[in-house]
């Protein structure tokens, strides 16, 4: 569908489609390398200026009361208390969908819209966080909210995205699945959130890949910021939060479920958690189906190379790249993962086995891990180790047939929660369903699961 006026003057161009997981979607159209460039410049002003973000007034769920939303924004001179965590940087509109049109992208990306019932505004948030190293930073997310339903106060879901490395890829800025997913939720009479996490969108600095810490405190700062945005337009966030997320957000999902049942912010409680294909098990299920082949080489590689060199930022892993990464792919596999590389760029720079990616060193070590590398994934594997209260209900969606994410991910965290008492249910789609099949299944049923405003 094309959009108005309005809509291509508020809505940054980036890459068309969503490249959730390595591969998943190579059959779709991709952008000109043009387009792609104006996004980079664009997210280059976003991230070195958030405040100086401006934009023109624009209709917003509360017209009815005649309010209108402009690009709100806080500066550095900003008292101390304005600056903490959760605090609104900045609030750009992204544009309107009615009904046809959120029903027409949906089904575009191969999602099941008849859960459809109203148009949407979209906006872009710049809000404070945090680092994973705990410093001062900012990040970026998208938020949705169903136009003249009627409803001020409304339930709020978190959609977590997959695996990006492209940082114009992240649902703030790009019109692919996870935009389209967030605001088909938010159409049913829903407030949709989607993070785009630390240093994707928006962001500073370098993504912290599979740290679910980080991506679940940058994802509760963004519930914070929602929150305060909301008045504004003519809205306000009920206090219990549905989560829902694709693979890596699915990790995210549980980890963030696990800090609002743990009390990380009184203003929420978790109610429905909904993940799809989560890595929750890195050391007994996810590195082992590296070598025992239930994980795609093709993913193995990507995976890995994404995942060693965000940890290195995070914990000592190794001082040179040479150590872990054979040549030619050692001096070029950090800057691979820098947030400015296309899927298939990184793809077609790297080895089409791991054994052609990693030193023998390192290709024993993954199949054992010690020290440091043995820390970091347990660092990691913490996400399903919690109590949930008796009203939270969980349900992991997978597959059989997934190569990316092996079902043993759902069935340890399963086994985890049970050790606390805590039932959650499996649902599998099937020997036939891929990682991203997984999620197109899974979706209709949490649209119709998830709460919405009565």
């Amino acid at each position: 569908m094309t959009k108005n006026a309005s809509q291509q003057q508020h809505v940054p161009p980036a890459a068309s489609g969503v490249r959730a997981e390595p591969g998943a979607l190579r059959g779709q159209r991709r952008v000109p390398r043009a387009l792609a460039a104006g996004a980079a410049l664009l997210l280059a002003v976003l991230t070195t200026a958030p405040a100086a973000l401006a934009a023109p007034s624009h209709p917003t769920p509360g017209a009815a009361q005649g309010a209108s939303a402009v690009a709100r924004t806080t500066t550095d001179s900003a008292p101390a208390a304005d600056r903490k965590r959760g605090t609104l940087v900045s609030l750009t509109p992204l544009g309107r969908q009615n009904r046809a049109e959120v029903v027409a992208r949906a089904r575009k990306q191969g999602l099941e819209a008849g859960t459809a019932r109203h148009g949407v505004a979209a906006y872009r948030l710049i809000y404070r966080t945090i680092t994973a190293d705990g410093r001062p930073t900012t990040a970026s997310g998208l938020l949705a909210l169903p136009v003249g339903s009627g409803h001020r106060a409304l339930p709020p879901v978190v959609h977590g995205h997959g695996t990006l490395a492209y940082r114009g890829d992240a649902p703030s800025v790009a019109e692919g699945l996870d935009r389209a997913v967030s605001v088909l939720y938010a159409s049913a009479g829903r407030a949709a959130l989607a993070p785009d996490y630390l240093g994707l969108g928006a962001g500073p600095g370098h993504h912290p890949y599979m740290d679910a810490r980080s991506g679940a405190s940058a994802s509760l700062d963004m519930l914070r910021a929602a929150r305060s945005a909301a008045p504004e337009l003519g809205v306000a966030l009920g206090r219990t939060v549905s989560l829902t997320g694709f693979s890596q957000g699915g990790q995210a999902t549980m980890e963030l479920g696990r800090e609002l049942a743990r009390g990380a912010d009184p203003r929420f409680r978790p109610g429905m958690l909904a993940p799809v294909g989560g890595a929750y098990d890195l050391d007994g299920s996810e590195l082992p189906g590296i070598f025992d082949g239930r994980i795609a080489p093709g993913a193995a590689v990507y995976y890995l190379s994404y995942f060693l060199t965000a940890q290195n930022r995070l914990h000592p892993l190794y001082r040179d790249p040479g150590e872990v990464f054979r040549a030619p792919y050692a001096h070029r596999v950090e800057d691979l993962f820098d947030g400015s590389h296309s899927e298939e760029d990184i793809v077609g720079k790297l080895p089409d086995r791991v054994e052609d990616l990693l030193t023998q060193t390192w290709y024993k070590k993954l199949q054992h891990p010690s020290g440091a590398l043995l820390e970091a994934v347990r660092a990691n594997d913490r996400t399903c180790d919690w109590k949930p209260g008796r009203d939270v209900r969980i349900t992991l969606y997978t597959a059989t047939g997934d190569r990316e994410v092996p079902i043993a991910n759902a069935r340890s965290c399963v086994k985890e929660l049970a050790g606390h008492g805590a039932r959650a249910t499996v649902t599998d789609q099937g020997a036939d369903a891929d990682h991203h099949t997984s999620f197109l299944r899974s979706q209709p049923s949490i649209a119709r699961a998830l709460p919405v405003a009565r």
